[in-house]
């Protein structure tokens, strides 16, 4: 018996050690709980209740929103699952994805209903893909197209006279908004994909507040817009997730939450 306690009290120091790696700070604790106050989850890890979109793309599998296009059901235009709850002006919103290597997606945000497509989004997208060429991006869907790639701050001036879908074509080269000015960095963009994980899951937080829109990837700011735009800005509208036009993929989504800021 003696000899067994000798054994305990030389280990006893080093479970100790382990019992403190194990369990994280009391600061630790505290910042994760100041992080999340305030949000409130938006998908119920069961079923798509408060949601729309087409079935043959979106299903609720293993506690996640799965996304998914096979060889049978190639889609012609992007679709969306589409909160129907509300239409949030300034709020934050996170939420976790993983996404297949050939997979193309997106997180809509202050978007607006297409009147061509029951289940087609025009609006704000933090962007997402597989290969990570534009994940954290400011995409416009069905608009002025790209607004900041991933490391870029800019800024998007007024546009003089209102313009029809078919006119902003004029202000759009290489799929990106040319009037964007480019008013700083926030890094090199494939140094910045580093901190993206691969075919793992990733959480992104989207922050839409007044005229400033940012998109971060496991908590590092990705892009940053300020659209001073009036005639194409969006104020509110709908949070939409998205299968892109293109190969087979999977996209899932899960720990979906929204926290609403002041008007």
């Amino acid at each position: 018996m003696q000899r067994h306690l000798r054994g305990i009290g030389r280990l006893l120091p080093l479970l100790i050690l382990m019992a403190r790696i194990a369990q994280p700070a009391v600061g630790e604790v505290g910042a994760d709980r100041a992080a999340e106050a305030g949000f409130t989850s938006i998908f119920d890890g069961k079923s798509l209740a408060g949601w729309s979109g087409d079935p043959v793309y979106w299903r609720v599998e293993d506690g996640h929103i799965l996304g998914e296009i096979t060889p049978e059901t190639l889609v012609k235009r992007n679709t969306f699952l589409i909160w129907e709850k509300d239409q949030p002006a300034n709020f934050e919103l996170k939420l976790d994805y993983r996404i297949t290597a050939r997979g193309n997606s997106g997180v809509n945000y202050r978007s607006a209903r297409m009147d061509d497509h029951p289940y087609a989004l025009t609006g704000y997208q933090s962007d997402i893909d597989g290969q990570n060429r534009h994940t954290g991006s400011n995409y416009e869907e069905r608009g002025r197209t790209t607004l900041a790639y991933r490391g870029q701050k800019t800024i998007l001036p007024p546009l003089q006279a209102p313009l029809e879908a078919d006119g902003l074509k004029r202000f759009i080269e290489k799929n990106a908004w040319t009037l964007a000015i480019v008013a700083g960095s926030l890094g090199d963009k494939d140094a910045l994909a580093t901190h993206v994980h691969d075919g793992d899951w990733n959480e992104v937080h989207v922050i839409a507040d007044g005229h400033q829109l940012q998109h971060f990837v496991n908590g590092v700011l990705m892009s940053e817009v300020t659209d001073y735009d009036p005639l194409n800005a969006r104020a509110s509208g709908y949070i939409g997730v998205q299968v892109h036009v293109g190969p087979p993929m999977k996209v899932e989504y899960r720990n979906i939450r929204l926290k609403r800021l002041a008007d």
